[in-house]
């Protein structure tokens, strides 16, 4: 009896885990389609310029994926588009995703390293809104963030996005992505 009871306690504690991440990444699928907008980001000093922009929320086998579009109109005319996608997968902790950026030695999917300039990203889930931080240390030892929060809304998603370098606001912008 003493003997199963370590390897009891092992499944026990393995099987609420797969129930935590379960129930995290059911979560997900409220989330999940195809949003566009356009935005005014506001900067520190004050200007404002216009951006298209778009997200792709999907769910994947051990998680789920956040891909996103912004674009600005040049000088000339032309579109500069900047796009982002990082596969997330559920954390030991609930609500809490871990970003899987890249591969590594082994195949295995794992986080970056902020100390290669690398940003260190991941995700959390709180009531309607999901949340994608990522944490970079710069090059004279600081650090910037830039958080991400994502909020469901009827016909699509309420986006407020920040950067802090180092405690102080660079930039901001809150807009409504239409689901399409």
């Amino acid at each position: 009896m003493f003997v199963f009871r370590p390897i009891y306690v092992g499944v026990s504690a393995c099987a609420a885990l797969f129930m935590m991440a379960t129930l995290s990444l059911a979560d997900i699928a409220r989330f999940v389609g195809d949003y566009e907008g356009m935005a005014q980001i506001l900067r520190a000093d004050g200007t404002a310029q216009a951006r298209n922009m778009s997200v792709a929320i999907d769910e994947t086998s051990e998680g789920f994926s956040v891909n996103w579009t912004s674009g600005t109109r040049r000088a000339d005319g032309s579109l500069k588009t900047k796009s982002y996608e990082i596969d997330f997968k559920p954390s030991a902790r609930e609500g809490i995703f871990a970003a899987a950026q890249k591969k590594n030695i082994f195949g295995h999917a794992v986080q970056l390293d902020p100390m290669k300039g690398e940003p260190y990203v991941w995700a959390q889930i709180i009531d309607d809104t999901l949340t994608v931080y990522s944490l970079y240390v710069t090059d004279d030892g600081g650090y910037e963030m830039q958080q991400y929060d994502r909020t469901l809304a009827e016909g699509g998603l309420n986006l407020n996005f920040q950067i802090i370098k180092n405690g102080e606001p660079l930039r901001s912008v809150s807009t409504f992505l239409v689901k399409q």
